[in-house]
């Protein structure tokens, strides 16, 4: 692989892309491509708000995937994108099942994952945590929020199109180990969880700090389009409770803004890596940088 640093466009599927800063390495592990429509999916926005980022079919590209992130010699999966799948939905459709085959063109085995910290229990955040009934990452600590968890402990939410019902089977069902956290605490030396609450109970943020301070912050669904920097009131369909959503979303506008700080947003099509930048006028927008290009969209 010849990495190029570039900055794609944000309505094209998302490259295999990656960025070093200090002694961090994060590369966007995509898994394939989520298309939704915009009148479906954001019901209360402006359709032609959408325009600039939809196919010529009038679908919003969405891509779903992972970031993988070295840090301090320790390797973290965030997320786990959907898994092998090719269907349709009320509101889009999928096709994924590509995250192996990119890990291994990275020399990446699944065995060498150390952490899968999961930001919410969707399908496109955790699918791949199993398959064929068994740990996808045989060697991982799988984590996620303990307010993520709770509703499923008992025994809601765990219905309907998002979920990914063979994962939080597996988990409630006592034989695959995994680990609670709270907001604030660390995950891995340079990791630290920041709970975001309103797109699901427990959603959980994930700021990764290199030894400088420079700081990465990998938001989940947080925000699923760069349109919502701008606009933090506009919701999707998936987001349960947006009043939690708007405040999530101006406390991590706060954190973005801060000096030496940039985002991951997984599916803001082929510019997944960006800061948050202000006008004159105090208006923000998401502001993509440049980042090593390591593979085509996979799927």
């Amino acid at each position: 692989m010849n990495p190029t640093a570039a900055i794609g466009q944000p309505g094209d599927p998302a490259a295999v892309r990656s960025v070093t800063f200090d002694d961090v390495a994060a590369i966007y592990v995509v898994d394939g491509v989520l298309t939704m429509r915009p009148e479906t999916f954001f019901p209360e926005t402006p359709r032609q708000a959408w325009d600039h980022l939809c196919t010529t079919a009038g679908e919003l590209v969405m891509s779903a995937g992972g970031l993988l992130v070295r840090i301090a010699g320790t390797t973290v999966l965030i997320d786990a994108g959907v898994g092998t799948a090719t269907k349709s939905f009320a509101f889009g459709g999928v096709d994924c099942g590509s995250m192996l085959e990119v890990l291994d063109s990275l020399e990446v085995r699944p065995e060498d994952i150390d952490v899968l910290a999961v930001t919410h229990l969707h399908f496109d955040h955790a699918g791949w945590a199993f398959a064929d009934g068994a740990r996808t990452f045989p060697n991982a600590r799988y984590a996620f929020s303990a307010q993520e968890w709770a509703p499923h402990a008992a025994g809601h939410l765990g219905e309907g199109e998002v979920a990914p019902r063979h994962v939080i089977s597996q988990l409630a069902s006592g034989s695959a180990d995994f680990e609670l956290f709270d907001d604030g605490d660390e995950i891995v030396p340079g990791v630290r969880a920041l709970v975001t609450p309103g797109h699901t109970p427990g959603h959980t943020s994930y700021v990764i700090t290199s030894h400088t301070g420079r700081r990465l912050v990998a938001f989940g669904d947080a925000f699923h389009s760069s349109t919502q920097v701008t606009h933090p009131d506009w919701m999707s369909i998936a987001d349960t409770d947006a009043t939690a959503v708007i405040a999530t979303r101006h406390r991590l506008l706060d954190r973005l803004s801060e000096p030496d700080t940039f985002g991951f947003g997984c599916h803001f099509g082929d510019q997944p890596f960006g800061r948050v930048v202000a006008d004159a006028s105090g208006q923000v927008t998401w502001e993509p940088i440049p980042s090593a290009v390591l593979a085509p969209p996979p799927r």
